[in-house]
């Protein structure tokens, strides 16, 4: 084993042990500061109190592994510090509960921070597959577009965020996709920040799972999708720009198809984007009949299969990478359509007897 390899290797174990070994003391702090979830509403589907500042662990198995073994240049340091950023703000909506506003306003900060520090996504493929011309220069909306890409991702992983262990299994995914693509395509900055993810998300899991000792909360679920959303800027966007478009798609392709179709949900039935509401992919798996572990192991599956695609993928060109997001598109379309049909008439259809004929 080369010594890229055993770094990798090291900056994987150190994040998990760290993470696993942090969390019976956050869930000590989240007693000590009021930090508990408690089940108010429909949408909560736990029915106990449970603590919620898991995600202090995974950022502190993330950020000892990322200063021990990853170089700090210019970029990594705006990652860092715009993470840090995101995870107080975190603490707090714990604690406080802040309003969406509030919030919106301070990622937008800790967004600009990341793209004043040099990673912005300055150019995107070229969806004519026609065109002379493989990538498009954003120029002066480079800033912009990567603000909107970082909260976008941000809150997707926050909204995905229901169900015992389902963010942090989904985000351990993502990380590993990004790992293994990182590594394809010689980024070996960002495999090392991207097995720490790994690391921390799933020494954080053996916790996090059905039934739940403690969630990551805000504190995690808009840490782990700032950090992504950056990292898959840094490793991607501009490491790989002939598939810039696709591949990032592909891996956080769950949180954004689920945020995307809530946001549609709710413009269509009049209300607010902000206003929570039971209707994500897993509480309608849920409604469905099937239980938690079927549910969070169904999309671990949907996710994982993405994941695996945008792997492949890697090596494959942008005009692959653009028939099979499309396909995707038809599919997740196609799925949205029959998970609005209620169950009821789902029951009727499939207890009906066989054709005679």
């Amino acid at each position: 084993m080369d010594y890229q390899n055993l770094l990798l290797v090291f900056s994987f174990i150190v994040s998990f042990l760290v993470a696993f070994a942090a969390t019976p003391l956050a869930k000590i702090i989240a007693h000590k500061i009021g930090a508990i979830d408690i089940p108010k509403d429909e949408r909560r589907v736990h029915k106990q109190p449970i603590p919620r500042l898991g995600g202090l662990a995974i950022f502190y198995g993330f950020i000892i592994s990322a200063i021990s073994f990853v170089q700090i240049d210019k970029a990594i340091q705006g990652i860092l510090l715009g993470s840090l950023v995101i995870v107080i703000l975190g603490v707090i909506d714990d604690v406080k509960q802040l309003k969406a506003k509030v919030k919106l306003v301070v990622q937008i900060f800790a967004a600009l921070i990341v793209a004043f520090h040099g990673v912005r996504i300055d150019f995107l493929t070229n969806p004519n597959i026609f065109s002379s011309e493989r990538l498009i220069s954003l120029g002066y909306w480079a800033i912009p577009v990567t603000v909107i890409w970082i909260i976008g991702i941000t809150n997707a992983v926050n909204l995905v965020d229901g169900l015992d262990g389902l963010a942090t299994g989904i985000s351990s995914i993502a990380s590993l996709s990004l790992l293994f693509i990182s590594l394809l395509v010689g980024e070996t900055t960002i495999a090392l920040l991207t097995a720490a993810i790994a690391g921390a998300c799933l020494g954080f899991l053996p916790y996090n799972f059905n039934p739940a000792k403690i969630f990551m909360g805000d504190t995690g679920s808009t840490f782990l999708g700032f950090v992504l959303a950056t990292v898959s800027i840094q490793g991607l966007f501009k490491g790989y720009a002939v598939i810039s478009f696709a591949v990032p798609l592909l891996i956080l392709g769950l949180p954004i198809f689920d945020t995307g179709y809530a946001i549609l949900r709710r413009l269509l039935s009049g209300k607010s984007i902000m206003e929570a509401d039971r209707g994500h992919l897993h509480h309608r798996l849920i409604d469905r009949g099937f239980s938690q572990k079927q549910t969070v192991m169904i999309l671990y599956t949907m996710s994982g299969i993405l994941g695996i695609s945008a792997v492949v993928l890697t090596g494959s060109g942008a005009f692959r990478a653009m028939i099979l997001v499309l396909s995707v598109l038809v599919f997740v379309v196609a799925g949205a359509k029959y998970m609005n049909v209620p169950a009821a008439e789902v029951a009727e259809v499939s207890e009906e007897e066989p054709s005679k004929e």
